[in-house]
């Protein structure tokens, strides 16, 4: 079974990007342009783990993560943070809405590769 990764980015590059690197490592990638784009493909998918902005339109990161929460049927879902942020506050705010991990853009496709890996052993 392949595994599914939702990658939600306002970027149409960074999207670009993370397509490429997740799908080279064989896993199934569904992509959102923001949070309230997000939360509609939720609608009608499952994945396996999702990958997330932090400052994007209409609904950031932060309010993303907390709707995903109020899911029951998602509150089990890892949720790894992709940003440039490197604020602990921010951090840690991003804990405290339900956030799995946290990964500082540029990223290193290896090591994001090996993060989804980890969250979803």
């Amino acid at each position: 079974m392949t595994t599914t990764v939702l990658t939600v980015d306002d970027s149409r590059s960074m999207r670009d990007m993370l397509r490429h690197s997740l799908s080279e490592a064989g896993y199934r990638v569904v992509q959102a342009e923001d949070g309230v784009h997000g939360l509609e493909v939720l609608e009608n998918e499952t994945p396996d783990v999702i990958v997330t902005d932090i400052n994007m339109p209409r609904l950031d990161g932060f309010g993303f993560i907390e709707a995903v929460r109020r899911d029951a049927k998602r509150r089990g879902t890892p949720v790894l943070v992709l940003t440039t942020e490197v604020d602990a506050e921010k951090k840690l705010r991003a804990k405290d809405a339900g956030a799995t991990g946290w990964i500082v853009k540029p990223f290193d496709p290896v090591k994001l590769v090996a993060a989804i890996r980890r969250v979803t052993a």
